[in-house]
């Protein structure tokens, strides 16, 4: 389902610019780095490069989480 949100055109042309340079459409570029907000509020401890290795990780195998008997 998509929703129309409204954002700064400043935000719009970073995203734009920064997905032109990871081959991402403008929206896959801001739901990337809403993405990497998120985990970074849900974790403070962790670095952002350690954040970006693990969606990358996750981009790249689709591993479903694996449960212990």
């Amino acid at each position: 389902m998509s929703v129309n949100v409204k954002i700064s055109e400043e935000l719009v042309a970073e995203a734009k610019q920064h997905g032109r340079v990871f081959h991402r459409s403008l929206p896959k570029q801001i739901e990337y780095w809403s993405r990497i907000g998120k985990m970074a509020e849900e974790n403070p401890d962790l670095p952002y490069s350690m954040i970006k290795d693990i969606l990358l990780a996750r981009q790249d195998t689709k591993l479903e989480e694996y449960t212990f008997d």
